[in-house]
């Protein structure tokens, strides 16, 4: 059965340890020899800059660099940022591989910053990691404020470029202001409930409801606190938070984001994601095929089939095919 998964860190470990090994390596939690024997078609590569590195865009573009040097190489794998890359991905039997950034501290209030991502395949943005940036709070900041006016400009300058916005680790008052503000649907790449398991990153119903009505995709994610309060964590415990959603009316807005590569704890017999199909299995013993296919692949991949472009800006296609702009 194939895997969408929303959100993993390899990005940011490649970034501190270059030697890690993508393909079959130990280090990792999501290698091409992983995704393949599990089943993953899809999967969203974080540009997340660890804390020593935040604020200097020179590393966001680093970690751009070995996107493209340690993953995309692989010809196994494809770059997806438009409508035909993601369907070529499945005619071709390759595995899609999307770019997001989670945090704008490095763009310190540019725009233009976020255009040159944009045209360097970038298709999603989450707003803040835990702490407060020039754009909006994000959850563990004490004073738990919304978006700056400059944040409110990325909201509309994201929109206008046709970038998904994700509000994982945005303070709730930030999460209420984009409801609002945005034109498009908003995604929770890695985010749970908290009606289950009460941590501040978690969502609550009226915000599960209010990403329902938006017609947005919740990636239901693997790290243990998230997941249960209790200590270790099974993997069968993440059915509490879908049961949740779907009783929320979630069962279309359902999907995965691992945050693998990102957390230093893991679910009992999930520790990697060559182990995703075991998740697949659990499902598939409490719900539907038909409900399973959607939860683990379809809800995303219908998402992004509503919401990537239908073809790259054709200035940034000439660029690519070598011809001088202006000319």
């Amino acid at each position: 059965m194939k895997i969408f998964d929303a959100h993993c860190d390899v990005l940011s470990k490649l970034l501190e340890n270059p030697e890690l090994d993508f393909v079959h390596g130990s280090g990792l939690d999501v290698t091409l020899e992983r995704m393949l024997a599990s089943g993953i078609a899809v999967q969203n590569f974080a540009v997340y800059l660890p804390e020593r590195y935040s604020g200097d865009f020179r590393y966001v573009l680093e970690s751009i660099d070995l996107f493209h040097e340690r993953i995309l190489r692989e010809p196994q794998m494809r770059f997806i940022r438009t409508k035909t890359d993601l369907r070529l991905s499945s005619a071709e039997n390759r595995i899609g591989a999307l770019l997001s950034l989670e945090g704008v501290d490095s763009l310190h209030g540019s725009l233009a910053l976020l255009r040159i991502l944009h045209r360097l395949g970038l298709t999603s943005v989450g707003i803040t990691w835990n702490r407060a940036n020039w754009a909006a709070d994000g959850v563990l900041e004490p004073r738990k404020g919304g978006f700056t006016a400059a944040g409110l400009e990325l909201i509309r300058e994201c929109n206008r470029l046709g970038l998904i916005m994700d509000v994982s680790h945005l303070a709730e008052k930030g999460f209420w202001e984009l409801i609002e503000a945005s034109r498009k649907p908003v995604i929770a790449s890695h985010s749970n409930a908290s009606a289950i398991s009460p941590r501040m990153r978690n969502l609550t119903d009226a915000q599960i409801r209010a990403l329902i009505a938006s017609d947005g995709v919740i990636g239901i994610t693997f790290v243990p606190p998230f997941v249960s309060e209790e200590e270790p964590v099974a993997m069968d415990k993440i059915l509490l938070h879908i049961e949740h959603i779907c009783a929320l009316g979630g069962k279309r807005h359902i999907g995965f984001g691992s945050d693998f590569d990102g957390i230093r704890q893991w679910l009992v017999g999930l520790e990697h994601a060559g182990k995703y199909d075991r998740l697949v299995n659990l499902l598939l013993s409490h719900y539907r095929e038909e409900d399973v296919k959607s939860f683990v692949f379809g809800n995303w991949h219908r998402f992004y089939m509503e919401h990537l472009p239908d073809e790259i800006p054709a200035t940034v296609q000439d660029a690519e095919d070598g011809i001088t702009l202006g000319s």
